[in-house]
């Protein structure tokens, strides 16, 4: 476990894949109904030089009413970023998130999350490439239905001294009361946490999270990998920091009344862990998971403002014989009420998705997600994304590979406690023709209707944005399939990126799953023994573009189309 963790290079986003919804009445489902994927309008991506389109994010306010963001390529090929509103249950024209062709000199930016307090008020954030190729964070708000000009956060330069910052997290509490998150590398080449606030419509000036300074004594304070906000100014995050030995510890921290406290070590675990996922119901009521130092997934919960001892997933140890585990994400309706989700390894070293709940501040058994083991003929299932509302009825997502090995997306949903039968994400067989798609994101109305967005390869191989919506009722499941970039001859390996490659791409196919992939999954499936690793390498070897450069002698849009770098080949630095 600690060695897996060392292995993985973290350099900039946290979401690699892009979300897309769909609409349309299709498969009813118990629950609920999904509708049939589409293809997000105004998306279009043509260029076989731009590996993806996609969008990374959705977040829905009420029902029918959402905003999603994510990435497509302009004229020019550039990777720029967009913002998409559905309203009153139609999907509008993406557009270029506005100021953003001023700030994207370097030709890629990216919507990494979104998050709407009410219908049309929201505020999204991700990153940018400066005229100098430096990786730059950015924040753009949504006032009533109209996009905001897009500002590099403030106090972001001052701190990014080593020129590679991301927003991985954004939550609002109120309208115009925000908070983001991420990472910079500071002057010394050390990655160090940060949060920003937005207050009645301003952002504030980003900080370094407090006490991870003195965390911190490995160098790598790490990322906050989520932030959740209950209400305006009352906020909890939480992610990975190294200690002095160099291993990776978990930890969270609150936001009180507008002021950040003192970051801690997530009580109850040791060394290799990490929070992936946040949640808060009410302000000081929150639940978080991620990965334990023996390999298992840990929940802990936070009860009026104290964070509790974390424990292992009650019955993960009984599926993980294979013996790595994590929660991807988690969603609470309600104090005390919250479900996660993620993957485990069988004792074949397969990947197997599971789902798990609270009840009252219990959690329950941890069960793998029903019918995915049908589904999952090639021997790997995942969930990377969960949304609840209200308690007990959630819906999550993901991808799995069939029996062609081919990756398709899936959807599930838990009605009043139990969860149904995961599905293929509706329409989603028609898209893919490239064989391989995903869901990036779900979020559900408090009515229960839900979207989820992610994305596809057509025909050509080329990655498209997509997105579908669920009728209220609560839906059976999800899906999600996952595109990859072609393979290319050189690939970036230092931590800023570069329009010029700088070394052979002896592992193209990990650079390409490292685009694509979660953090979390991809720890996951370098764990010893796993064979989804290899289930998903043959799954690129597929993609008709696997094996074509990018542009001559570089990789010009795998380099840029993820934020992330192979955990392959010696890294500027690795985080864990």
């Amino acid at each position: 476990m600690r060695g897996l963790i060392k292995r993985v290079a973290l350099v900039a986003g946290a979401a690699v894949v892009l979300l897309g919804l769909a609409v349309g009445m299709a498969d009813a489902v118990p629950g609920g109904t999904w509708g049939t994927a589409e293809q997000v309008p105004g998306t279009a991506n043509d260029n076989p030089n731009f590996p993806f389109a996609s969008t990374s994010s959705v977040s829905c306010a009420s029902p029918g009413k959402c905003s999603a963001g994510g990435v497509d390529e302009d004229s020019s090929g550039n990777g720029q970023a967009f913002v998409v509103s559905r309203v009153n249950g139609t999907w509008g024209t993406a557009v270029e998130v506005p100021g953003t062709a001023a700030l994207n000199q370097g030709g890629y930016a990216q919507i990494n999350s979104v998050s709407c307090a009410r219908a049309g008020n929201c505020s999204a954030g991700g990153f940018y490439t400066d005229s100098s190729g430096h990786f730059q964070v950015f924040v753009v708000s949504q006032v009533n239905g109209t996009w905001g000009t897009a500002i590099q956060v403030p106090g972001s330069a001052a701190l990014n001294q080593g020129g590679n910052a991301q927003i991985n997290s954004v939550s609002c509490g109120a309208v115009g009361n925000c908070s983001a998150a991420g990472f910079y590398v500071d002057s010394s080449g050390h990655f160090q946490a940060f949060v920003v606030s937005q207050v009645n419509g301003t952002w504030g000036t980003a900080v370094e999270v407090p006490g991870t300074a003195a965390l911190n004594q490995g160098g790598f304070a790490g990322v906050i990998f989520s932030v959740s906000c209950a209400t305006a100014g009352n906020c909890s995050g939480g992610g990975q920091y190294a200690d002095s030995s160099g291993q990776g510890q978990a930890f969270v921290v609150s936001q009180v009344n507008g002021t950040w406290d003192t970051a801690e070590q997530v009580p109850g675990t040791t060394g290799g862990s990490a929070v992936w996922s946040v949640s808060c119901a009410t302000a000081g009521n929150c639940s978080a998971g991620g990965t334990g130092n023996n390999g298992q997934a840990f929940v802990v919960s936070q009860v009026n403002g104290t964070w509790g001892t974390a424990i292992e997933v009650p019955g993960s140890a009984a599926l993980n014989q294979g013996g790595f585990a994590v929660i991807a994400s988690m969603s609470c309706a309600r104090a005390g009420n919250c479900s996660a989700g993620g993957g485990y390894t069988d004792s074949s070293g397969n990947i197997q998705a599971f789902v798990v709940s609270q009840v009252n501040g219990t959690w329950g058994t941890a069960i793998q997600v029903p019918g995915s083991a049908a589904l999952n003929q090639g021997g790997f299932a995942y969930v990377a994304s969960i949304s609840c509302a209200p308690a007990g009825n959630c819906s999550a997502g993901y991808g799995y590979t069939d029996g062609s090995g081919r990756l398709q997306a899936f959807v599930v949903s838990q009605v009043n406690g139990t969860w149904g039968t995961a599905i293929q994400v509706p329409g989603t067989a028609a898209l893919n023709q490239g064989g391989y798609a995903q869901i990036n994101s779900v979020s559900c109305a408090p009515a229960g209707n839900c979207s989820a967005a992610g994305f596809y390869t057509d025909s050509s191989g080329i990655g498209q944005a997509f997105v579908v919506d669920k009728a209220a009722q609560f839906s059976g499941s999800e899906g999600i399939r996952s595109a990859v970039a072609p393979r290319c001859t050189k690939c970036r390996i230092s931590s800023r990126w570069s329009r010029r490659a700088t070394a052979p791409c002896a592992h193209a196919s990990g650079n390409v799953t490292s685009l694509l992939l979660p953090l979390p999954l991809r720890m996951l499936l370098q764990a010893p023994g796993i064979t989804g690793s290899r289930v998903i390498e043959r799954a690129i070897s597929r993609w008709p573009g696997s094996g074509r450069p990018q542009m001559p002698g570089s990789c010009r849009g795998l380099s840029r189309a993820g934020g992330y770098l192979s955990w392959f080949g010696p890294p500027a630095r690795r985080a864990y």
